[in-house]
């Protein structure tokens, strides 16, 4: 995963700031930065946070 934060928090800030800003969903912002959306998912899971997909964003 290149160009996005490791560490979980900035990466939480990230994420939910392209998805707020410019992706329908966490689909569409993996398919277009390539990065795995398991990945973020795992990150951002083991840090206790979860994507809603209605509100399309993680908490």
């Amino acid at each position: 995963m290149n160009n996005i934060p490791n560490d979980p928090i900035m990466l939480l800030s990230f994420i939910n700031m392209k998805l707020r800003d410019s992706y329908s969903s966490l689909e569409n912002l993996c398919e277009d930065m390539d990065i795995s959306a398991d990945e973020i998912a795992e990150k951002l899971s083991a840090a206790g946070f979860e994507y809603d997909k209605e509100q399309n964003r993680f908490r």
